[in-house]
């Protein structure tokens, strides 16, 4: 007889245990010898069917096991236990249901590895005097019943959910503090930007205000400038010209009719003591004639106060224009301009000014001077000034008449304003003439002029 490899025979001869057949070539005696049973000799695995298994916690469960077992002993195996596949399935039945016994449902599905360890244990001894030796115990599954199951994939399923809110939430709170660092971090930088250009601009406008003002300043300071030359020409012209009363009444007159053309002019009064007013300013100025008229006597050269320094160490950097050359070049004009010598009216500015000359009518007969009358106001003697009716004026010029005279045939009207004589043209040659642009003033054309009497 021939054995196979991982294989044993239990040989019997005349109905009893004679020998184990190892794999190979045995020779038996005819009719003597019985081979009772063929053993493999390699390890098995055997899957038992579902077994329920009651937990702790009073709920049954299905447990599918495997099992990994080796025979070591062949006649341990064939005399001591009939069947030791079923010996092994019903032990491990029992020893399962005495572990799980002890359990609770969660403790079971958890603690796989525990359970194999305790059955691989019990198996082990229980059949070791069958010649069996259990390698491995298996837990295949554990169902528990469908109500439990359940209720597991809900629980399963509320974990699920809780765990996806906690890390939706931890997301969005990574996310809120990203953010706001972002926006922490933009703000700041807005921040500065706008500060910067706060102070960019502020800078800016400080700048072009000084400019401005320095501008200005400059401007005023050449106005001046001007308005001072002028007023130097304009009072060498009246000087030069000796202006008498009769031509400062003469340009009174003149004047009267644009000085009633105004639209808030309703009721105008003529004063009645101009003519007086006139002479004594005529006093201030000048002295009386030959005839018996004042006239200005301008001051001698030496006694002519020396003009005012218009140039300064301090204003001539008010000027300076760097920045711009066009600007530069304009303001070099314009105070080229300002200094330029202004010639006096109708007198080179070379010669002295010439004395116009008046061109007065023959007196029919010459009258006595009247004798100086005492103010009892200042406490002088007054000289009047003579008769009107001593003189005839020229060809061209209006009659004079006296201030009474004046106020009552050239006074305004009941409930009207008055609109004054018809403009007439002086003779040539005559100190104020007819304006060209007559002002809103006695002397539209001219400054006052006077001054303290040298």
């Amino acid at each position: 007889m021939v054995v196979p490899q991982a294989q044993s025979a239990v040989i019997e001869r005349l109905g009893r245990f004679r020998t184990v057949a190892s794999p190979g070539l045995t020779f038996l005696v005819p009719f003597l010898d019985k081979v009772r049973a063929r053993i493999d000799l390699r390890e098995q695995v055997v899957s038992f069917p579902p077994q329920p298994v009651i937990t702790e916690d009073n709920l049954t469960v299905s447990i599918d096991t495997v099992v990994y077992f080796q025979v070591t002993d062949s006649r341990a195996a064939v005399y001591e236990i009939s069947n030791y596949i079923v010996g092994v399935e019903q032990l491990t039945t029992t020893t399962l249901r005495n572990v799980v016994g002890g359990m609770s449902l969660e403790q079971t599905l958890t603690s796989r590895d525990s359970i194999n360890t305790q059955l691989r244990g019990v198996l082990d001894e229980a059949t070791g005097r069958w010649g069996i030796r259990v390698g491995r115990v298996e837990l295949k599954a554990i169902d528990p019943p469908p109500s439990i199951q359940d209720s597991m994939e809900k629980q399963m399923r509320a974990d699920r959910e809780k765990r996806a809110m906690i890390l939706t939430a931890e997301g969005q709170r990574e996310s809120a503090i990203k953010t706001a660092e972002g926006q922490k971090q933009s703000q700041i930088l807005s921040a500065e930007g706008a500060r910067q250009a706060t102070i960019l601009a502020a800078e800016a406008e400080r700048q072009s205000r000084i400019l401005r003002a320095q501008g200005e300043r400059a401007a005023r300071y050449l106005q001046a400038q001007g308005q001072a030359k002028a007023i130097e020409k304009v009072f060498a012209a009246i000087k030069a010209g000796r202006p008498t009363p009769e031509v400062l009444a003469y340009q009174y007159l003149q004047t009267l009719p644009q000085m009633a053309q105004g639209d808030a002019n309703k009721v105008w009064m003529i004063p009645s003591d101009y003519g007086k007013a006139l002479e004594g300013f005529a006093r201030a100025l000048g002295a009386p004639g030959d005839d018996g008229v004042f006239r200005y006597e301008p001051a001698k050269d030496d006694d002519v106060p020396a003009k005012p320094e218009l140039e300064d160490e301090e204003v001539a950097d008010w000027f300076e224009t760097k920045s711009d050359p066009k600007v530069a070049e304009a303001v070099a004009a314009a105070e080229a301009v300002a200094r330029q010598e202004v010639p006096a009216l109708g007198v080179p500015s070379s010669a002295p000014p010439a004395r116009p000359q008046i061109p007065r009518p023959q007196q029919q007969q010459q009258a006595p001077a009247p004798e100086p009358e005492a103010d009892e106001d200042r406490g002088t003697e007054v000289t009047p000034a003579p008769p009107k009716q001593a003189s005839t004026p020229p060809a061209g010029l209006p009659q004079p008449q006296s201030p009474l005279q004046s106020q009552q045939h050239s006074g305004p009207p009941q409930g009207g304003s008055y609109q004054g004589p018809p403009p007439q043209t002086p003779p040539p040659g005559q100190f104020g003439g007819q304006q060209q642009n007559p002002g809103s003033g006695p002397f539209p054309q001219q400054p006052p002029f006077g001054g303290p009497r040298r």
